[in-house]
């Protein structure tokens, strides 16, 4: 895709309102400020920085459905607390993993962005020796929990590493880079279940509809976020769905894939048995806020963008997880 600055069809229109961390789509003349992205953990400290660095409340999103995994695992296989705990510890090692080896790889991007010029690498916070050392650690961590846990995950722990840090690349040749990282996120229920059980699920496509529907959950909000950069990505030659396709049917693409994961979402109660009506109202939850989601985003006016991308998914996260869980205590 050749790097064009211009309007397409669908676009917004010059002068629309757009925010959520300083995006462009300024109306022309305005100057251009840096601020700090949502969600930053404020702080001096080197703590602060490397928590920022891989976005620690963004956490928010993947780790439930991680232990939601882990919980439909739990009606048919023992579960320890060690177990547990290696499932966080081995999540988080491979989501700092994951986000510090992006913030290395699009320095460069992030420097030339007005959105992500406040970033640790580019404003000097973090030099990139620094970022590369814990993205080191933490895989070293994450094998080391996957050898913890059992031989299959040991098996698979070099596949999921690679695919999320390979994730960090493909917005450099497809427009499709939203999937890849909603597959990436998708892992992690399904690497849960694994753990706990040692071998896959059954029915086999119990674990096929969870993950499904956690790709199309994050792609459809990763493309929400991705209308911020529309014109920024034209101009550096960088893909996206929204710089492909224009905000207008970027948009009907994210709700498709939004459908698409309430419908897997409700499939899993479906296919697994022991799921009880509780479920089916996280499932019916998750729908409703999806569809709230969407209602915040136009494609003339992004500025609710936060309040969509960080606020209601760690509500479907959370509380679809915390649904879970209850309804498995009661059982």
């Amino acid at each position: 895709m050749a790097a064009r600055a211009g309007r397409r069809a669908g676009d917004p229109v010059p002068g629309a309102t757009h925010s959520a961390g300083g995006g462009r789509g300024k109306p022309r003349g305005e100057v251009t400020t840096h601020r700090l992205e949502g969600q930053h953990i404020a702080g001096r400290g080197r703590l602060a920085d490397y928590a920022n660095l891989v976005k620690l409340p963004h956490t928010v999103f993947a780790m439930p459905f991680a232990l939601v995994g882990a919980t439909l695992a739990s009606y048919r296989y023992p579960v320890r607390a060690m177990d547990v705990l290696l499932i966080l510890v081995a999540f988080t090692a491979a989501r700092f993993a994951a986000m510090g080896f992006n913030r290395i790889v699009d320095r460069g991007i992030d420097a030339k962005n007005p959105r992500t010029q406040m970033r640790e690498i580019p404003a000097g916070k973090l030099s990139v020796g620094e970022a590369t050392a814990s993205v080191i650690i933490a895989s070293i961590v994450f094998f080391a929990c996957a050898a913890l846990l059992n031989r299959l995950c040991l098996l698979l722990a070099p596949f999921a590493l690679g695919w999320v840090l390979f994730y960090s690349y493909t917005k450099r040749f497809t427009r499709y880079a939203h999937l890849v990282l909603g597959f990436a996120l998708a892992i992690a229920p399904v690497g849960a279940y694994l753990a706990i059980a040692g071998e896959w699920s059954r029915p086999a496509g119990a674990l096929l509809v969870l993950a499904g529907g956690v790709l199309c959950w994050v792609a459809g909000f990763d493309i929400l976020y991705s209308l911020q950069d529309i014109d920024f990505d034209r101009r550096e030659g960088l893909h996206s769905i929204p710089a492909a396709l224009g905000a207008r049917r970027a948009l009907a693409f994210s709700r498709v894939l939004h459908v698409l994961s309430a419908a897997q979402f409700i499939a899993l109660g479906v296919l697994l048995p022991e799921l009880g009506p509780a479920y089916f109202v996280a499932a019916g939850i998750v729908a409703g806020v999806l569809a709230y989601e969407q209602s915040l985003v136009k494609a003339d006016d992004l500025s609710r963008i936060d309040a969509a991308f960080f606020t209601l998914n760690g509500i479907i996260s959370v509380v679809f997880f915390l649904i879970v869980l209850g309804e498995r205590l009661l059982a």
